[in-house]
């Protein structure tokens, strides 16, 4: 029954997103934003759906904050994965900061770098999160892992009236989405990675991105195509919340 109400107001969310005016020079802008909500969801997930059948995960941790409005944080998973199996890797940071984690699942292998479904799915997603839970504006972050953390990075540069942080876990490259304002960015790779090699990924990303005046905080690691706890733990750290 919970399942099938979240999938009608997803696709509720998703038209009237669609009947917005899209006059945007930015392809990634997301329009959704946090609302005044009266009610608060209890700790666990809860399966906001998907007009595709793929799940779309809303995870409230048990120590978030009863009384007042909750961090979230926007994670994107892998190529071939999806919101359970690869979009929750950030679920111990949350559990720290009692952040809200609305985690996704691509509609295709890989997000759609031209910013239709995918970009559709998430921005429906996000006003059927802000509906639901009380949510800070002022803490709202977006992170991912390899193609997940490419799509991050483009969404994040693209809305930075949304997210004031990205949180880039092995990125391969940065989707031209747009640009909107100067959101923070933490970006991670471990120079043993074979699938996304350092030299020719994150190490061009940082010197693009601080270039263009972005405030870039940037660790590598000993190992491969992986986000290991610590990077998380750095990570969290990082946010402040």
């Amino acid at each position: 029954m919970i399942r099938r109400r979240a999938v009608v107001g997803l696709a509720a969310c998703s038209a009237l997103l669609a009947a917005c005016d899209v006059a945007d020079r930015r392809p990634a802008a997301l329009r959704a934003r946090p609302r005044e909500v009266s009610g608060r969801l209890g700790p666990g997930e809860v399966n906001l759906g998907s007009p595709t059948g793929r799940e779309t995960v809303l995870y409230v941790p048990s120590s978030v904050a009863p009384d007042a409005p909750s961090p979230l944080i926007v994670s994107l998973h892998g190529a071939g994965s999806d919101a359970r199996g690869g979009g929750l890797f950030t679920q111990a940071l949350a559990d720290q900061l009692g952040a809200l984690i609305l985690a996704p699942s691509s509609q295709g292998r890989v997000w759609d770098r031209n910013f239709g479904a995918d970009l559709a799915l998430i921005d429906a997603s996000l006003a059927e999160a802000f509906r639901r839970a009380r949510v800070d504006p002022a803490r709202i972050a977006i992170a991912g892992f390899s193609a997940g953390a490419s799509y991050a990075l483009a969404l994040g540069r693209a809305n930075g009236g949304l997210f004031s942080r990205v949180m880039a876990f092995s990125p391969g490259s940065v989707p031209d989405g747009g640009r909107q304002g100067k959101p923070r960015v933490f970006i991670t790779h471990g120079v043993d990675d074979e699938l996304l090699p350092i030299d020719r990924a994150s190490r061009r990303i940082v010197s693009g991105l601080r270039n263009e005046g972005y405030d870039v905080a940037y660790n590598e690691f000993d190992g491969g195509h992986t986000v290991p706890p610590d990077e998380l733990a750095l990570a969290a750290d990082w946010l402040g919340w």
